[in-house]
């Protein structure tokens, strides 16, 4: 029934194709490649499923249908069907070989991709470049291994995407040097490449080589992407330039970016390096929907200039506190980590308001840890509460407070209360 369904469908699509293709004398089109674009549609459009069951009827299959079930189960995430249909395949092409490495690389699986790698009988650019990013990825990244595939690689394969992953791989040793010659080898640079260098530059703390590199792209008419922005708001910063960080911002603006998160909050860190407190405020106004990086970078950035969470324990703005951490949650979906709930702890033991941060510990969704209860238990000290400041110094004790910190604590309060 299913089939039939499928056959049905076919048909229909051969031939309103033959009643379009007539009016040009057109040769009728092959119904395995109209089945194959069908395949290939279901898949793109998640439905794995209904391509399988098509592969399966039809009467007969080519190497272009084999691949295209391969490519479906990589790119839902099924790869052992993938493999699967990869080892059941009567013929292979180089399409098919390049499918697999690359699907295995897409998914982390390194080991696999170099095995296919070395068994390949024809290898292609496609191929070099797809394990050459395997090992550029994987944990622990494989450098070595990356720059040894890269040197055997040969000379008509080497295109401007392998290049530009090693210049990649050469910033991120802070091999900075042979990553710029290798970027000025490249004949037939484009905006990646450039993005990549500028990146690089920035990360080994090269400002000044970033913002000209900059200026080299806008003159050869290239756009920076999301990440070169944030790169060089990141030079910006480390230089303290507050103009040219706002000709940059300027330029972001005008891009069309200057609502992307990692820029906004590289906004933030090189407004409040620059001390430019108004724009700062205003970097973390535009983020739509705030991550967690956004919001330790303003809690940084205020706290250094004296303001929110640890700054306003210092100056006792309770609510403000409590208001910016109950936002995060409410508002913008952010889970805190353990590090915002012992600052909030420490913010109401300061201000006396012991229970609150007892109670803050006692629902935390993950355990305190010795941050917390040391922030309790120097409210405890502070406001002379012998019962809690126990509970906080054994808890302090327990978890490894191996300093003479709590004792000493814990005895100022015994001796506060006459014990």
């Amino acid at each position: 029934m299913l089939f039939d369904r499928h056959n049905d469908l076919v048909q229909q699509t051969i031939s309103a194709m033959n009643d379009k293709l007539s009016v040009y004398t057109l040769p009728i089109p092959d119904p395995t490649y109209v089945i194959v674009v069908m395949i290939t549609s279901y898949w793109q459009n998640g439905h794995l499923s209904e391509s399988k069951k098509l592969f399966v009827s039809m009467p007969e299959r080519n190497v272009v249908s084999w691949n295209s079930m391969i490519a479906g189960c990589v790119e839902n995430d099924c790869m052992d069907d993938a493999n699967m249909y990869f080892s059941s395949m009567p013929e292979r092409n180089i399409s098919s070989w390049n499918a697999m490495i690359s699907g295995y690389v897409k998914h982390g699986m390194v080991e696999e991709a170099a095995r296919l790698f070395d068994e390949m009988p024809k290898k292609n650019a496609i191929s070099y470049t797809a394990m050459i990013d395997g090992y550029m990825k994987k944990e622990n990244e494989c450098f070595k291994e990356a720059k040894d595939l890269f040197q055997k690689m040969p000379a008509k394969n080497k295109n401007v995407v392998a290049m530009t992953t090693m210049v990649i791989g050469y910033c991120k040793e802070g091999r900075v040097e042979e990553g710029r010659i290798l970027f000025d080898g490249i004949l037939s640079k484009y905006s990646v490449a450039y993005n990549a260098m500028i990146s690089g530059y920035a990360q080994n703390g090269c400002s000044e080589e970033a913002l000209k590199l900059l200026v080299e792209m806008f003159r050869m008419s290239f756009r920076p992407d999301q990440s070169s922005c944030a790169s060089v708001l990141s030079a910006c910063a480390a230089l303290a330039s507050t103009p040219v960080g706002r000709q940059i911002h300027a330029v972001v603006i005008k891009l069309g970016v200057d609502s992307n998160v990692s820029v906004c909050n590289a906004l933030i860190t090189m407004y409040s390096k620059c001390g430019s407190i108004f724009e700062r405020e205003l970097a973390f106004e535009l983020i739509t929907s705030p991550d967690l990086v956004s919001w330790n970078t303003i809690i940084a950035a205020l706290a250094q200039h004296g303001f929110l969470l640890s700054a306003c324990a210092h100056a006792g703005l309770v609510s403000e506190s409590i208001s910016w951490f109950d936002s995060m949650m409410k508002k913008y979906k952010i889970t805190p980590i353990p590090e915002h709930y012992s600052c909030l702890i420490d913010i109401l033991g300061r201000a006396g308001q012991l229970d609150k941060a007892c109670n803050i510990i006692q629902v935390m969704p993950v355990e305190a840890d010795l941050a917390a209860w040391g922030a309790l238990l120097a409210g405890c000290r502070a406001h002379s509460n012998v019962e809690l400041g126990q509970l906080a110094g054994e808890k302090v004790m327990e978890l490894g407070g191996d300093s003479s910190g709590p004792y000493i604590m814990l005895s100022n309060i015994y001796a506060e209360a006459g014990m």
